[in-house]
């Protein structure tokens, strides 16, 4: 099976480093990855956006045009995926700062029905453990509540040995922040 994520936000929410997690912990499981990150070139601020495909056959190509999968940390990167999204596939938002609308249902409300959605308040349940910047890996454990293409304990390993050395004091808040975020998933699910 092959799955097509696509992680996007603003330069300096992490959406490197959650599509990198992925990677890491799906080849640590012994499957197939690819990464492939996109950002301006202003980074912090300015659109970021990654592409990571999980597959237990090797990968032919890793350009996605329609991802299974979108995790969306902001209103520009809602906007631009949740179209793009393939049908049957899942939408993460983070509802702290994005407000879903659609023409024909109002604010706060995807028009479309042939996807999961998932709203989960990732800067809320980062800064509930320290600071809003572990935003990204709440969105992470989101999407592996409601596609479990890795075990949450593989990724939590990983987590703990690829943060970078100056952000090893935070391990144990990510892990309770990815805990929290696959929790949240479970409890709100595409409420229309």
């Amino acid at each position: 099976m092959e799955t097509s994520i696509v992680f996007a936000g603003f330069g300096g929410q992490g959406v490197l480093f959650a599509g990198q997690l992925l990677a890491y912990a799906g080849m640590e499981e012994g499957r197939h990855v690819t990464w492939i990150p996109s950002y301006g070139p202003e980074m912090r601020g300015g659109t970021a956006n990654c592409t990571v495909i999980i597959s237990d056959e090797p990968i032919g190509a890793p350009v996605v045009a329609r991802p299974d999968v979108a995790v969306v940390l902001n209103q520009p990167s809602y906007d631009k995926y949740e179209p793009l999204v393939k049908p049957g596939g899942l939408l993460v938002v983070n509802s702290s700062i994005i407000t879903a609308t659609s023409a024909a249902l109002g604010a706060g409300v995807s028009a479309r029905a042939d996807i999961e959605i998932v709203y989960v308040p990732a800067n809320a349940l980062a800064e509930e453990y320290g600071t809003a910047k572990m935003m990204n890996v709440a969105a992470v454990g989101a999407l592996l509540a409601r596609r479990p293409l890795l075990p949450l304990t593989a990724v939590s390993q990983t987590l703990a040995a690829h943060l970078p050395a100056s952000k090893q004091h935070l391990v144990e808040a990510n892990l309770r922040v990815l805990q929290a975020g696959w929790q949240a998933a479970g409890e709100v699910i595409g409420e229309r």
